[in-house]
């Protein structure tokens, strides 16, 4: 087993390089992926469209996909995604986002309602697992 810890170049770098993007681990015949929750920032890192769950949420998984096919993924090789709101009334927009990425996709999730992000205006977090395979 191999573990890797990267910030893919396509991506802006996370908030004073605290921690990585992906974590990387290589196992025969393919890695599994696990993303460090994203939130809706512009690669200045300041919150896109405060408050407002579709635009966030497009943002969001923009920088998601980026993140993935960095290391040669897709939305069809995610295997859980994790959701945290900070209101479960936005679920629907967030959904419809969601739901356009993955399309008949549908990978295990899990979806939790917090008080609040560690960015004012952010009202979504979202993280994945993913597993590609390797030739």
């Amino acid at each position: 087993m191999n573990l890797t810890l990267d910030n893919p170049t396509t991506v802006a770098a996370p908030f004073g390089d605290r921690f990585a993007h992906v974590a990387r681990l290589d196992l025969p015949g393919g890695a599994l992926l696990m993303l460090s929750g994203q939130v809706g920032v512009d690669d200045a890192g300041a919150v896109v469209a405060p408050g407002d769950v579709r635009t966030q949420s497009e943002r969001i998984f923009e920088l998601i996909g980026a993140l993935l096919a960095a290391h040669g993924a897709t939305f069809a090789d995610v295997l859980h995604v994790r959701t945290f709101l900070t209101d479960l009334g936005d679920l629907a927009g967030y959904a419809d986002v969601r739901n356009r990425h993955f399309g008949q996709t549908r990978p295990a999730s899990t979806t939790v309602e917090v008080s609040r992000l560690f960015l004012d205006g952010a009202v979504l977090e979202v993280e994945v697992t993913a597993a590609v395979t390797t030739a």
